[in-house]
């Protein structure tokens, strides 16, 4: 029975993540083959920041969107900043990379679980905001900022966007990567 149980789990598992996977191909502004590129690209940067010993892992995230990687996060050293920028640099496919890394600031008001707050009523308001897919755009915060990554539909899309991130109190600036669709 407990097999059986193991079984119908797994399968259920399955089912809700090709689930997921379908729904965000069917909303994202990009076609199916660029949004597995892309995220083989992305695991492929995150897979060498783990192997790597300068780059803290937890520390740098990184984002493809239409073979352009985005690498947001904080770093201790100017090695670990370098070095995260060239093992991104160096997978075949990316056509480029845009950093936005802040150095560790020590005596920082602003900790983890300020940005992961701030970061959490950005994509609440996106989300609440019917004229934009907010699926599409994900939230980063890193001291106290917020990074909006991803591709949208519209200029009109991304104003408001940025403007739901200068809402949020205590936000010290948003910048904004968001691109608008080709399509």
């Amino acid at each position: 029975m407990e097999k059986l149980f193991r079984l119908f789990a797994a399968l259920l598992l399955l089912v809700a993540m090709s689930g997921c996977t379908v729904y965000s191909a069917a909303v994202d502004e990009r076609n199916v083959k660029t949004i597995a590129s892309d995220t083989k690209l992305k695991l492929t940067i995150e897979k060498r920041f783990i192997e790597d010993d300068t780059v803290k892992a937890l520390d740098i995230s990184a984002f493809v969107y239409d073979g352009q990687a985005y690498l947001t996060g904080e770093y201790a050293t100017g090695a670990e900043k370098r070095q995260a920028i060239k093992l991104a640099e160096g997978v075949a496919g990316v056509k480029s990379v845009t950093a936005y890394l802040l150095a560790k600031q020590k005596g920082d008001f602003c900790g983890t679980t300020d940005n992961v707050a701030m970061a959490s009523k950005v994509k609440t308001a996106l989300i609440k905001d019917k004229d934009i897919w907010a699926t599409n755009i994900n939230v980063e915060a890193v001291q106290c900022h917020i990074v909006l990554l991803g591709i949208v539909g519209s200029r009109a899309q991304v104003g408001k966007a940025v403007a739901h991130a200068k809402a949020v109190e205590g936000v010290r600036g948003v910048t904004s990567y968001l691109k608008v669709s080709g399509r």
